[in-house]
């Protein structure tokens, strides 16, 4: 075997939702960050057109984004529409994380690969930064509110023409060393095998 497939397989396994309201004050240092990113980078892509992009807010870029995703919630939803917790989540999700990674889409230039397949690869990168978060042992949180289509959020995020924000990544270390458990359904559930 080329590599040890039960640690592999331990990481995948171990991947978790981890929301920034159970992180910590201890920062995640910028290396980290970039080793997430380095691995987010070798996801496949059909045509090899490596669609991903990343806008990184740490620091004082975090109050940035919170004033922003926050002041847009509040102007697009009004009235009964508006729900007070989903502002404040909004508010204050940046302010408790270490960084907070917007990952958008740049479609292919020549127009030959579909945009949903680069969305797909995209998502593959996303993957890629989770597992190596809980490598690290840190909190991650794949968020993608209903705002992110809207050109606001390009003209903040600074983004070409086509490209599209599909997620605002979430990083931190998790409060507590007890790592939450999950589960899924057998293979069997969700398998069929076609072979004579």
């Amino acid at each position: 075997m080329k590599y040890n497939l039960s640690e592999i397989t331990e990481v995948i396994k171990n991947r978790r939702t981890i929301y920034p309201e159970m992180y910590s004050t201890r920062k995640v240092h910028r290396e980290m960050i970039e080793d997430m990113l380095n691995n987010a980078i070798w996801a496949p892509s059909h045509g090899l057109t490596q669609p991903w992009r990343f806008k990184v807010f740490m620091n004082v870029g975090l109050q940035k984004l919170s004033d922003f995703q926050s002041e847009l919630y509040k102007e697009l939803f009004v009235g009964k529409q508006y729900n007070e917790m989903k502002f404040n989540k909004l508010k204050n999700r940046p302010l408790i994380s270490s960084a907070v990674i917007a990952v958008s889409v740049r479609p292919d230039k020549k127009g030959k690969i579909p945009f949903q397949e680069e969305i797909e690869a995209t998502a593959c990168a996303i993957q890629n930064m989770h597992l190596t978060a809980t490598a690290y042992g840190l909190g991650a949180f794949w968020s993608s509110p209903k705002f992110l289509k809207n050109v606001k959020v390009n003209e903040f995020l600074k983004l070409e023409e086509g490209e599209e924000c599909i997620a605002l990544f979430y990083v931190g270390y998790p409060e507590s060393a007890d790592w939450p458990k999950g589960q899924r359904k057998p293979i069997e559930y969700v398998t069929e095998w076609i072979d004579a």
